[in-house]
């Protein structure tokens, strides 16, 4: 309770009430920073993983944001009852499974690619949604659904024919985290439409953080690590960044985001978060081919086919 006092949580959380959403500076310093935030999260993992494993980042990302959320979660059980089953595979599927997935993909890839395959996303939310959901779809947007596919198996087969099965088998991890993320959002669409972001928020992670802080605390070295090994403090501070400020408050400022503005608006931080996470590979040293930049680009315009309108009716006539 201490630790949160000193957070000053309380106060944050009446100040991010307080922002003004509808004014228009605000809004895209606030995409600039959700992209910048969100892109950086790879870099984040890679330096995590240097001191712990995997398993030991994900729980402990997990862990943090669940800590920072309480201010949110703990007024609303009463929400919680009425809606535990679409919140608990909101949080598993939304940031459970995809934490570990991520995590145990960058130990043989770089955090450079995990952010652009992490675009595919919006792929998997328009395919779950089609398929489980009789969602609408435009013909046009199944153009997109083909390029980003194109592009993500380019990515993920890309490498010497001696790597190309582990290299191909842990960029695939990244590819069923964004599928997990589709359908973390077509649930929170259909079935958690009508509760506040930041109930959703914190309430799915109240579900999922207590295990995982368990197993963390209890299975793991996390502690003797952190205690022990020279300079783990600065994997845990890298690791504390990630989750309070990329997984717990970013996730909330961005639903708010879509409530006051567009979904169409926020979703362009699809488009920015790849061009961070890659901003930060070359700066870490990874090497990114022309091959790679290629691939990725044709991901992209098949994220912009599949979330934009615009082209509608360009290819609707072509298709009559």
């Amino acid at each position: 309770m201490r630790v949160l006092q000193r957070l000053h949580l309380p106060a944050f959380k009446n100040s991010m009430v307080n922002i003004n959403y509808g004014n228009k500076v605000v809004q895209w310093i606030t995409l600039a920073l959700l992209a910048i935030t969100w892109g950086s999260s790879f870099i984040l993992m890679k330096k995590g993983l240097e001191y712990f494993s995997p398993q030991e980042v994900a729980a402990y990302r997990i862990s943090v944001a669940t800590l920072v959320l309480l201010p949110f979660s703990l007024p609303n059980l009463s929400v919680l009852s009425k809606n535990w089953r679409p919140l608990l595979i909101a949080g598993l599927f939304g940031n459970g499974i995809p934490a570990f997935l991520f995590a145990i993909a960058q130990t043989e890839i770089p955090s450079s690619l995990s952010g652009i395959l992490n675009s595919l996303t919006s792929l998997f939310t328009l395919a779950i949604g089609i398929i489980f959901f009789r969602v609408a779809f435009l013909r046009f947007q199944i153009l997109g659904v083909i390029a980003a596919l194109i592009g993500a198996l380019g990515l993920i087969g890309f490498g010497s024919l001696t790597e190309f099965g582990t290299y191909a088998k842990y960029a695939s991890l990244v590819v069923i985290a964004s599928a997990c993320y589709g359908i973390a959002v077509n649930i929170i669409k259909y079935y958690l439409h009508d509760i506040k972001p930041a109930q959703i928020t914190s309430l799915s992670f109240l579900l999922i953080g207590p295990p995982v802080a368990i197993y963390l605390f209890s299975t793991t070295d996390f502690i003797t690590t952190a205690s022990t090994k020279p300079d783990a403090l600065w994997g845990v501070f890298y690791l504390s960044i990630l989750g309070i400020v990329g997984t717990a408050i970013a996730v909330i400022i961005f639903n708010r985001l879509i409530k006051e503005t567009t979904a169409v608006f926020a979703s362009s931080v699809t488009y920015l978060i790849p061009v961070v996470a890659l901003t930060w590979g070359v700066f870490d040293g990874e090497q990114i081919s022309l091959e790679q930049v290629a691939y990725m680009a044709i991901i992209l315009v098949g994220i912009f086919l599949i979330n934009s309108s615009a082209p509608g009716r360009f290819f609707n006539r072509i298709f009559r």
